[in-house]
């Protein structure tokens, strides 16, 4: 028999953090279960986060990462752990265990991140928040508005106490070198895997030279350098020399529906291409977009969204794959080279800078929780008790992920409760 929250209620256990877990979290709290969060990020929000607006009403995602945090915050029936991963679920239906290692972020929760320690840090380290655009001190907040809102220490960079600045800076007493990893076994009713997806990684794609040839960048970075709170406060400029960008050209299936890389269609890369399209239109009117592309896929109501963009005289599209990204003879511009299906002409466009919509690969793929079940993709598969949300289960936007993660946490206490 499963230990029981307190008053004999269901308790669920949610793996991941982001959008999806955070949905199903406080969907399931607030119809009475006990919620245990689980994320391995220092902070919640996971991709959403790193968004710099949704589509299709063009809106910032902290409006619904804040309005989660504030259900999250206020409801006593959730516990959340962040810097924490699942090392494996044991049991059955009813009555499973989940053993989890908290991993030291060496901050206190009495942190109120007032940047001094930030400040006297001498070890700088590249902003994964970022995808490696800008830098952070080894200690640093993850992100404006993150939650928990305190700092954090990268151990994989901090001197540690051989330095120990950051201690000596902090009036609060709220760092704590010494902290250890811990590990704790919860008692579940049932589980939600709701781990996310990463972008596909583009160095796998030898002809579209990400890595290699400068200012080729990923659509994930695209969102960053146009937020406001990213590496250039929100003006589109190039990485390679700061360069206003007036050219631009997206490439479309980059790794999906691809037998050598991913082999379905990653579903939002379309639409997020044609919202990357808006930011740079709004920001510079003169500005010139080439989208190349397979199919464009928007499915349901967002076909509207897309023939609003195709009417912009600005902006191209080319049906044809590309063969290949080079750089430009002495300059820092990029080359496209695709050949026009519609007239079967081969075409070379040079361009400021190109955005290469790279799928969405389930964490899964890289990164599995020992107890679920996964397809041959990464796709988690749910079984007797456990239940899979949002992009771990298929590639979805963010309003699909929330309702399937409320189909989810519904599900998990239907689960919970015939133990």
């Amino acid at each position: 028999m499963a230990e029981q929250a307190e008053g004999g209620l269901c308790r669920v256990v949610v793996v991941g953090g982001g959008f999806s877990g955070l949905t199903a979290a406080v969907d399931a709290a607030e119809t009475g279960a006990e919620v245990v969060l689980i994320e391995k990020n220092p902070y919640l929000g996971g991709r959403v986060a790193q968004l710099n607006k949704y589509f299709p009403k063009m809106c910032p995602p902290m409006c619904g990462l804040e309005i989660n945090f504030r259900r999250i915050k206020t409801n006593p029936l959730i516990k959340f752990y962040t810097t924490a991963e699942v090392e494996s679920i044991t049991g059955s239906e009813g009555d499973f265990t989940v053993n989890v290692m908290i991993n030291p972020g060496f901050i206190k929760d009495n942190c109120v991140s007032c940047n001094a320690c930030a400040e006297v840090c001498p070890v700088e380290r590249a902003n994964d928040f970022n995808f490696g655009m800008d830098k952070t001190k080894a200690v640093y907040l993850p992100y404006n508005q993150a939650m928990p809102f305190k700092y954090t220490i990268d151990s994989r960079v901090c001197k540690g106490a051989s330095c120990a600045k950051c201690v000596e800076a902090c009036k609060y007493n709220a760092i704590d070198l010494s902290m250890k990893p811990e590990k704790i076994a919860i008692k579940a009713n049932s589980v939600i895997l709701a781990t996310g997806w990463n972008p596909y990684d583009a160095t796998r794609m030898d002809n579209l030279n990400f890595g290699k040839v400068k200012n080729v960048i990923t659509n994930m970075m695209m969102e960053r350098l146009s937020s406001v709170t990213g590496p250039t406060c929100g003006q589109i400029k190039r990485p390679s020399d700061g360069k206003v960008v007036n050219k631009i050209a997206f490439v479309q299936c980059a790794g999906s529906r691809d037998e050598n890389h991913l082999e379905f269609c990653s579903y939002i890369c379309c639409m997020a291409s044609l919202k990357q399209t808006q930011y740079i239109r709004e920001q510079n009117p003169d500005s010139e977009v080439c989208i190349f592309y397979i199919d464009i896929r928007t499915p349901g109501k967002y076909e509207q969204f897309y023939w609003k963009v195709k009417e912009d005289p600005n902006v191209t599209f080319t049906k044809g794959k590309v063969a290949k990204i080079e750089q430009a003879q002495g300059s820092d511009d990029v080359v496209v080279e695709a050949e026009d299906m519609t007239t079967g002409e081969k075409k070379r466009t040079t361009v400021d800078m190109v955005v290469l919509a790279t799928g969405m690969e389930p964490s899964g793929a890289s990164t599995k929780v020992n107890g679920f079940n996964y397809t041959p993709e990464g796709f988690g598969s749910p079984d007797k008790g456990l239940f899979v949300a949002g992009c771990s289960k298929n590639p979805m936007d963010v309003s699909k992920s929330a309702q399937d993660a409320t189909g989810a946490a519904m599900k998990a206490i239907k689960s919970g409760q015939r133990r």
